[in-house]
């Protein structure tokens, strides 16, 4: 048998991709976990679980991702995204795993206005990413065999998203209503099937270090909509572009938040499809 990998966080939206992709190939035996098997909180159980099932590699997927709900939940936040990674990543220093611990875009200010490498200083503007950042150095004070994945605005089959919202408001909007959604916030929307191609090319070449992986191309949350509308075919809802202050959200998200992808692309020789050829896969394969 060849590589033993355990996967947090597995029923969860990336989760759910990357047991069943990585499950897919014979070089891997999988494990799923998920937070009937332990809570990645409690050290305890964590550093057993890890101890009882000995992986080579942990992908923790795990987090809690409300980004306004965090703002609310402080404690919590850094609980799981903080010290839970602190926890999933002692656990691996115990078994000698490698851990592949999952980021955000949103542990960066946005005040670039070019894209994000990974050797930029992180400097969040909300708790989430606050306690993502937490979670990142935890693995590199603890580890040295580990991978971190920025990646950013994640849809994928299991789980909310922003396609399945904007899909469900379109059928209950009706005329003179619409949808108002933010202009001027800009990323990449990142399908997590792609993102789980884009781990496994990086387990095969054995990589270690910070990469950023999402798909090709960027745009605005009010264009992402306009996209979804139009490749599901709900031409007739209206969307209007908004300013981010009109929606008095909790959580203070990054202008701008495009990550740079070419270190990823040096190492894999392989270059991820354009978000709208992703998000077009993801509505024709979507009940």
């Amino acid at each position: 048998m060849g590589l033993k990998i355990l996967v947090t966080g597995a029923k969860g939206m990336l989760g759910s991709d990357l047991v069943s992709i990585l499950g897919s190939k014979k070089e891997y035996e999988l494990i799923g976990a998920t937070r009937g098997d332990f809570d990645i909180t409690d050290h305890f159980q964590t550093t057993q679980f890890l101890r009882e099932n000995n992986p080579n590699i942990v992908v923790h997927t795990a987090s809690y991702t409300k980004v306004d709900d965090c703002e609310k939940n402080r404690e919590m936040a850094f609980n799981v995204n903080a010290k839970g990674a602190e926890n999933v990543a002692s656990g691996c220093k115990n078994i000698n795993a490698k851990l592949i611990y999952i980021s955000t875009d949103y542990i960066f200010n946005g005040n670039k206005n070019e894209p994000y490498v990974e050797d930029d200083i992180p400097e969040p503007l909300n708790v989430y990413g606050d306690s993502k950042l937490g979670g990142e150095q935890a693995v590199q004070n603890i580890l040295n065999a580990f991978m971190i994945i920025r990646t950013s605005w994640l849809f994928g089959k299991k789980g909310n998203n922003f396609v399945s919202t904007i899909l469900k408001q379109a059928d209950v909007v009706k005329p003179p209503y619409h949808l108002s959604i933010v202009d001027d916030q800009v990323g990449s929307p990142t399908y997590t099937i792609d993102l789980s191609y884009a781990i496994e090319k990086l387990i095969a070449h054995n990589a270690t270090g910070v990469f950023n992986i999402t798909n090709s191309g960027y745009c605005s949350w009010y264009q992402f909509a306009q996209k979804i509308l139009e490749y599901s075919g709900k031409k007739g809802v209206k969307v209007v572009p908004i300013q981010s202050g009109q929606l008095n959200r909790p959580a203070r998200r990054p202008s701008y938040s495009i990550l740079d992808c070419s270190k990823f692309k040096k190492i894999t020789n392989y270059t991820t499809r354009h978000w709208e050829e992703a998000l077009k896969d993801y509505l024709q394969n979507t009940d």
